[in-house]
């Protein structure tokens, strides 16, 4: 059965339409995506890096909006549901990984020929280039979401198949598990895949340079057409409490792994050698699954590591300002908030923070929950802040903010919806709405 979902041409018809667009700029898109970061993030971020008066690259992308991310059955998003809408420019279900919605009753989003209308699969088909950047496992919907469709987000398996046969150029992240079989000894550690097959060697038939460190990744040869990245068993992160790390002498990043800077840099040095235009998605898991632990720590590093790579896309744009720059999250994770602790002069900082904010909220500092106070990076008068982070809750709640610089960049002003990205992103790579005009499902 196919229904009309969504006609694209009059959802132009939002504030990209507003914005008086006539003639749009065509160019590649770069899109980052800090999961869970919201302006609250972005804050406790900015005063440990840079100090209340500073600016991170984040803060300096010029054009802001606010984000409105309710899904299609509830005012807050899922990271696998605000991921589909990201990529397709349509509301869906919580549970949609690539679909309208999760398990049997979910429908592929495609348009009235049957072809898949992904932001990604509409520039492969244009013959754009495409690459993904994740510093979580590689089937994370934040990035396989746009390439991938499957009824439930655990099918870890298939979600690894469809992204070695998609057709992109560059896949970078970690999750080597999901791609040998089971029982299988790869670099990182023992595959998983129950159906026996081994993505490694059917990646490398396809052309792709497998690559398994930082070393590896940074020495590629410049031809190298095709990247596979797999940085860890799984996630190239730690995601556990503060206390549970520390016992366990592990550290919150896979030290041989890339940062997603370091991930993003090559894979436009990549993209941009095979064409005038490419579309790139690159996504911070950690900032999320930190978050959703409560680890401030590892939550803030996460923002710092973020922060780089939007640097970097921000140094590319000084080259080619027919770039789009745009950075959003689809959610809040763990309601992460700063606490400034006021100092009468004289007094010393609490050598240790207290358990909680006034209200019972757990509180933590470096080490965790009852730890040293974190300290600001200096102010303009040279003053350093004490400040702890106070945790709303362990899952994801609203507070999402756009920023964009670039290409089309200025039509990111004052509200717009999370389906709105996705037609940015069309209006920039292809001019248009999109190849074709209608979604359907069926």
């Amino acid at each position: 059965m196919r229904c009309c979902v969504l006609a694209l041409a009059i959802g132009l018809m939002c504030s990209i339409c507003r914005g008086g667009v006539t003639d749009p700029q065509r160019g590649s898109v770069i899109f980052i995506h800090p999961d869970g970061a919201s302006s609250s993030s972005w804050a406790a971020a900015r005063c440990l890096l840079v100090g209340p008066d500073g600016d991170l690259h984040w803060d300096r992308l010029p054009h802001i909006a606010v984000y409105r991310g309710h899904m299609a059955d509830s005012l807050t998003a899922t990271s696998k549901g605000g991921a589909t809408t990201h990529a397709y420019g349509v509301k869906v279900g919580s549970e949609a990984f690539g679909r309208s919605d999760g398990g049997e009753q979910g429908e592929a989003l495609v348009d009235g020929h049957g072809n898949s209308l992904s932001v990604a699969h509409q520039a492969l088909r244009a013959g754009i280039p495409v690459g993904l950047v994740q510093s979580g496992v590689a089937s994370e919907p934040g990035t396989a979401c746009f390439v991938t469709s499957v009824e439930y987000r655990r099918e870890h398996d298939e979600i690894c198949a469809q992204l070695v046969h998609s057709g992109v150029t560059v896949i970078l992240g970690g999750g080597e598990r999901f791609f040998l079989p089971e029982g299988v000894s790869g670099v990182h550690g023992v595959g998983t895949r129950k159906d026996r097959r081994n993505l490694v060697r059917e990646a490398r038939d396809l052309g792709y340079a497998v690559v398994y460190n930082r070393d590896e990744l940074l020495s590629l040869p410049a031809d190298t057409n095709r990247v596979l990245g797999l940085f860890a068993w799984g996630h190239t992160f730690n995601d556990r409490p503060e206390e549970v790390l520390a016992e366990a002498d592990l550290p919150l990043y896979e030290p041989e792994a890339p940062s997603v800077a370091e991930m993003t840099k090559v894979a436009i040095r990549m993209l941009a050698a095979q064409g005038e235009r490419f579309f790139l998605v690159v996504e911070e898991e950690g900032s999320d699954n930190f978050a959703n632990r409560n680890n401030a720590s590892g939550a803030l590093e996460a923002m710092r590591r973020a922060d780089q790579a939007i640097g970097v896309a921000r140094w590319y744009v000084q080259f080619r300002p027919d770039t789009l720059v745009l950075t959003a999250a689809d959610s809040d994770a763990g309601g992460m908030r700063l606490r400034g602790l006021p100092v009468t002069p004289g007094d010393e900082v609490p050598s240790v923070l207290s358990h909680t904010a006034p209200n019972g909220a757990p509180m933590d500092g470096v080490e965790g929950t009852g730890g040293r106070p974190f300290s600001s990076a200096p102010d303009r008068s040279g003053r350093v802040f004490a400040f702890g982070i106070v945790w709303a809750t362990s899952d994801d709640v609203s507070g999402g903010v756009l920023r964009a610089e670039g290409a089309n960049a200025h039509l990111v002003r004052g509200t717009m919806d999370n389906t709105e990205l996705a037609q940015l992103m069309r209006l920039t790579l292809f001019g248009q709405a999109a190849p074709g005009t209608e979604l359907v499902s069926e």
